[in-house]
């Protein structure tokens, strides 16, 4: 019932609406035209205020800064792409090997408390 009742509310206003743009037309339809044309020349000057003002956030700066970092990260990667397959010999490939062998790190292991049930009061 309220979905009907608001759904009647709202064509009844469009409805008035339409007629009273159409009664404005009809009586003064310079008026009418140069109305229109304030109300769009005040929206694209806010439309302009509102862009200047966002344009300068500094979101768009560190965006701007990531990706010209992005695209120095991929051309620094394509030379080193190109250089590799270029000089792709064995000895090469055997050198490279050997300096991608890490040493193994010192860990220990801590025993944790998970199997041990903790004690309760029951009341």
């Amino acid at each position: 019932m309220k979905n009907r009742t608001a759904g009647l509310f709202v064509g009844g206003l469009v409805v008035l609406a339409l007629i009273g743009v159409s009664g404005m037309f009809m009586s003064n339809p310079t008026g009418f035209l140069q109305g229109i044309a304030v109300v769009v020349v005040i929206g694209i000057a806010i439309y302009f205020i509102v862009r200047l003002i966002y344009k300068k956030s500094p979101q768009k700066k560190e965006q701007r800064a990531f990706l010209k970092a992005a695209k120095r990260s991929k051309k620094r990667l394509q030379k080193k792409d190109t250089k590799s397959t270029s000089q792709g010999t064995l000895a090469t490939l055997k050198k490279v090997a050997k300096k991608k062998h890490k040493k193994t790190a010192h860990l220990t292991v801590i025993d944790g408390k998970k199997g041990k049930k903790k004690n309760r009061a029951s009341f």
